[in-house]
């Protein structure tokens, strides 16, 4: 049930249903969700140590709002660790390893063939977290779970509903050099893939508040 809850929320921000500072009350998720208190409460739980809700003493919990400041140290930290993920993935990568990038493309093509924006962003990230996976170092890999995830946020909240948040081919390029054993090829596209995507973000256009919770996390019948 707690992973249906945060799915659900993170869908709804990618989504741009559920706006930085939206109030995410605890009894309007339970019943939304037919579930117990104790489940979203976990929920809630699970993605404050994400960094993607900020629980309040005596407030309750709400969406997070990072600040311009928070997004640059987010790409920052992210350009940092990746690069040295990539440089394993390229080295360690098996073919199996390799099949499995081209079926994740293959998702992501399918998501913005249907323009399905909240899981465009979801499988954005898998991208990079089946990178780390491939990378083999399982350190790093968790640092990036939470970079990823605060980045999606950052991504939901303020880069527009219409834009391109990168291009078709930008994970694809990447993949096709790590294929290759192509080191520099990789580095360099994946730090233009970063900075592309970081470019998209504009804070100065912050999505209106939507209406009720249950309208916004859509919870499954």
């Amino acid at each position: 049930m707690e992973t249906l809850i945060v799915d659900s929320i993170l869908d709804a921000i990618a989504d741009q249903r559920l706006p930085a500072g939206t109030k995410l009350g605890e009894q309007a998720i339970s019943d939304i969700f037919a579930c117990n208190r104790v489940h979203v409460r976990r929920a809630l739980s699970m993605l404050t140590g994400w960094q993607v809700v900020d629980h309040l003493p005596n407030r309750g919990a709400y969406v997070a709002t990072p600040t311009p400041q928070d997004a640059r140290d987010v790409f920052q930290a992210r350009r940092a660790i990746e690069t040295t993920i990539c440089r394993n993935a390229v080295r360690l990568a098996t073919p199996d390893d390799i099949a499995d990038l081209r079926a994740h493309l293959a998702s992501e093509d399918a998501a913005r063939g249907h323009d399905d924006r909240p899981t465009a962003i979801r499988l954005s990230r898998g991208f990079h977290i089946l990178l780390a996976r491939i990378g083999r170092n399982p350190v790093l890999a968790r640092y990036l779970d939470e970079l990823t995830m605060r980045s999606s946020l950052i991504i939901g909240l303020y880069a527009s509903g219409h834009a391109t948040l990168c291009a078709e081919d930008e994970h694809a390029r990447i993949a096709t050099a790590i294929e290759v054993r192509d080191e520099a090829r990789a580095l360099s596209l994946l730090d233009q893939h970063l900075r592309h995507i970081e470019a998209g973000i504009r804070f100065d256009d912050i999505p209106p508040p939507t209406g009720a919770l249950s309208t916004a996390l859509r919870a499954a019948p």
